[in-house]
């Protein structure tokens, strides 16, 4: 195993020495400390790799997993995945170290808060540096089950286990979609490799299987990313602690989706259906975010909604930038290859204001005890330092300078215009859509950012509507958003830094037709002229300013929309839909009958196994070689038939019982005369407890009755019984004349010589399957130490009373 390879199974290690760190120095040091080193050892780790990938290397490393399937863990990384692996690792340090100081190490179960997250950060490091997709799919579930697990953090409570819950059905959902299609997508390329399927891209855009694959990975992409209609999780997932959020929903979770597409991008773009649906899909969720978000009153609530926001407007870069690869390498696909570029700038400073806004509004919630907008304002001279960082992060993500929300925003109208501009796959009627959808949105991102800024922290302070006295968080909890603040800020004034090192090397990993052309020459500057895109943005600055200061007059409107006809209305309405027809459905089979359920497994065995064996063209029975069956093998075969027939009809469970029991002795028997005598031994002793342990549990039941059944009893037993032994005994005549591979009797028969026994049943138990044997033993050893247990603790509760 390699550095590389041991990097993503840090945080797995650190996981498993979590609870031991908790236990030992619980109530001493903040287990946060501890945790806090894997994620910064990665991300050291990680940048020294920027020089290499930023000359157009990449790395890759394999590690055998299961090779004889072509399944191994492939380690790579290139722009695209470093990018990712350090906001991944460089904001899970920050998270650490902010929760440190958020978290309680009295009152909070410590250990569980840091598994769940390490899981979960090693789950997003293996996803984004995977190159087998089912490996990554691997990856991918991990992340479901790990948020899953942080959402229900506090489980007490019920919105958290509801938010966690819809969560989890909905990106599983999607993570199983996205599995079909994975499978579909190595179908056509004959690989699981996503570097080699970019080999064989005319092979799968040729496929009949193309359209449903590509449909399939983006449910996969869409619902882990937030997107319209599966958006309606997302504020859901508002009801874990903030670091938790600030992590997941700011710069990891919601980013994997993102990654996804963009990962596909060389397989499936250049294609007007993964266009059009990428990038309208986007567009929709950037408007749907940003006018939700202008009608919410808790401030997590309003963050999230920015994210959905957010989100939209990335993937809408990416769906534009896909076309780039509809035309090739020349100075059209120049043109929307500017388009991803703008969508990993924006990923990037998306992550440093909405992670540094996350943790500003978990301060005001933890020093003045609320989230809510109407109870909050005059903050500002109270908490100076939140004012100023939230200022920065809400106008970054307004689009205003001097903050680098500014600069790829402008390269977001860039993207839009393009489209307008430049027309492709002939949609030229809809291209205008583009810019005013855009436009139209980022006025209401405008809204909810001056919201975020004016509501909560200008105004009267009204201290009797706060749980507590507000102040000023701690130093410690401040330097996280400090940090990422100061990020926001920095990239304004240097973004080439970003962009030479970061941003070509990951557009190369998108784009594959710029590889060894340099990319994009791309200049990046706060200032660049009088252009279409900077007059949009002061048309959302004047226009924005008039709507939030009206706000008051239009936002009633959001009053008259039906609840009902909202996503999570519709959502609300299928999943009690869906649980009263599963129970009217669950009620009618589940009788409270063991016979009915009897009934429905060899009716269905029946049916599955006679219907294949009647499409088996090539089933036959062939009995000439079979050994003759003699008069005293018949009749023992006479008597057996007798002891079921009298299993059947006997009205006395005595009788039943004995008759069972003769018929084990009868087969018995048959291994006497097939010179099998220690499985008869065998059998002769079962069949005894066995009739013991009936007759004695038969005793202490009640008198026998007729009970209602769903299903009539003589007829159906007699069918389904004649049905069960017809077919099983068909499958073995049928399988004893299609035999695929030689018998394995021969190899056992040489037992004496390769371990040393004379009986071949005894070889095979102790040394051929010996292990088997040990752990059929230790399960019965577990069984019995389970029942002592419980007696010595039933005698225990007897001698204290």
């Amino acid at each position: 195993m390699s550095w590389l390879h041991l990097m993503i199974f840090i945080p797995f290690i650190f996981a498993i020495f979590v609870p031991f760190v908790y236990k030992w120095f619980s109530g001493k040091v903040h287990t946060g400390w501890f945790v806090l080193a894997a994620p910064l050892a990665v991300f050291l780790y990680l940048l020294k790799y920027i020089p290499s990938i930023s000359k157009g290397e990449t790395l890759r490393l394999d590690l055998q997993w299961m090779p004889s399937l072509g399944i191994n863990y492939t380690a790579y990384i290139d722009g695209l995945s470093l990018i990712f692996g350090l906001l991944i690792t460089g904001v899970g340090a920050l998270v650490v170290l902010y929760s440190i100081y958020y978290m309680s190490k009295e009152r909070e179960a410590l250990h569980n808060f840091y598994v769940y997250m390490l899981l979960f950060m090693g789950a997003m490091l293996g996803l984004v540096i995977s190159d087998n997709i089912l490996v990554l799919y691997v990856f991918w579930e991990l992340t479901s089950i790990s948020s899953f697990l942080l959402i229900a953090y506090w489980y007490q409570r019920k919105n958290s286990r509801n938010g966690a819950q819809k969560s989890m059905l909905i990106t599983i959902f999607g993570g199983l979609a996205m599995l079909a299609g994975m499978i579909m997508l190595s179908m056509m390329a004959d690989t699981y490799s996503i570097r080699e399927m970019y080999g064989h891209v005319n092979r799968i855009t040729e496929h009949p299987l193309f359209l449903p694959a590509m449909i399939l990975i983006l449910l996969g992409a869409f619902t882990k990313s937030a997107q319209f209609p599966f958006s309606i999780w997302l504020p859901d997932a508002m009801e874990a602690p903030t670091p938790i959020s600030a992590y997941l929903h700011s710069a990891t979770m919601v980013k994997a989706g993102i990654y996804l597409v963009a990962r596909f991008t060389p397989v499936f773009g250049g294609t007007s259906e993964w266009f059009w649906i990428v990038s309208c899909i986007g567009l929709i969720t950037l408007m749907y975010g940003s006018v939700n978000a202008v009608n919410q009153k808790d401030l997590k609530g309003l963050l999230a909604y920015s994210t959905i926001s957010q989100l939209g407007l990335i993937m809408s870069l990416l769906g534009i930038g896909s076309a780039s690869l509809y035309f090739g390498y020349g100075d059209e696909s120049t043109v929307y290859a500017f388009a991803v570029l703008a969508a990993l700038f924006h990923l990037i400073n998306h992550s440093t204001f909405k992670g540094s806004l996350f943790m500003i509004v978990g301060i005001i919630d933890h020093e003045t005890g609320t989230r809510d907008i109407r109870k909050l304002g005059g903050l500002m001279s109270l908490m100076p330092i939140s004012f100023t960082l939230t200022i920065i992060g809400s106008f970054a993500m307004a689009g205003l300078p001097p903050f680098n929300g500014f600069l790829s925003k402008e390269m977001f109208f860039t993207g839009v215009l393009t489209v307008f501009e430049s027309p492709v796959f002939g949609m030229k009627s809809l291209s205008l859509l583009f810019p005013i959808i855009a436009w139209v949105a980022s006025v209401f991102t405008f809204i909810y950012c001056m919201i975020l800024v004016f509501k909560t922290f200008m105004g009267k302070h009204r201290p009797e509507r706060l749980d507590k006295e507000a102040h000023e968080a701690p130093i410690g909890m401040l330097i996280p958003p400090i940090i990422l603040s100061c990020l926001v800020i920095v990239i304004f004034f240097f973004p080439n830094i970003v962009s030479d090192h970061l941003l070509q090397p990951a557009l190369t990993a998108v784009l594959p037709q710029f590889a060894g052309t340099g990319g994009i020459e791309v200049k990046i500057t706060p200032w660049h002229g009088w252009s279409t895109e900077l007059f949009m943005t002061l048309g959302v600055i004047g226009f924005g300013v008039l709507m939030y200061r009206s706000l008051k007059k239009w936002s009633p409107l959001y009053g008259y929309f039906p609840q009902a006809l909202t996503l999570n209305g519709i959502y609300n309405h299928s999943l009690a839909g869906m649980e009263r027809i599963s129970l009217i459905l669950t009620k009618q089979y589940m009788t409270g009958f063991v016979r009915d359920y009897l009934v429905y497994i060899f009716t269905f065995m029946i049916f599955l196994l006679g219907w294949s064996l009647w499409l088996s063209n090539d089933i036959s029975f062939d009995l000439s070689n079979n050994a003759p069956i003699h008069l005293y093998e018949g009749g023992v075969i006479l008597a057996m038939l007798i002891a079921a027939l009298t299993v059947l009809f006997s009205k006395s469970r005595f009788t039943a019982i004995i008759a069972v029991g003769a018929l084990g002795y009868l087969v018995s028997l048959f291994f006497v005369i097939f010179r099998a005598p220690d499985l008869a031994l065998t059998q002769l002793v079962v069949e005894t407890v066995t009739a013991a342990l009936f007759l004695l549990c038969f005793y202490h039941l009640p008198e026998l009755r007729k009970e209602r059944s769903s299903i009539p009893f003589k007829l159906t037993n007699l069918l389904v019984s004649l049905g069960v032994g017809t077919v099983v005994t068909l499958i073995a005549l049928s399988a004893n004349n299609h035999r695929l591979f030689e018998s394995i009797s021969s190899y056992f028969e040489d037992s004496y010589t390769l371990a040393g026994a004379k009986n071949i049943v005894n070889a095979i138990l102790v040394d051929f399957r010996g292990l088997d044997t040990m752990l059929e033993i230790l399960v019965l050893c577990i069984a019995g130490l389970g029942v002592y247990t419980l007696i010595k603790l039933q005698l225990a509760g007897k001698e204290k009373k």
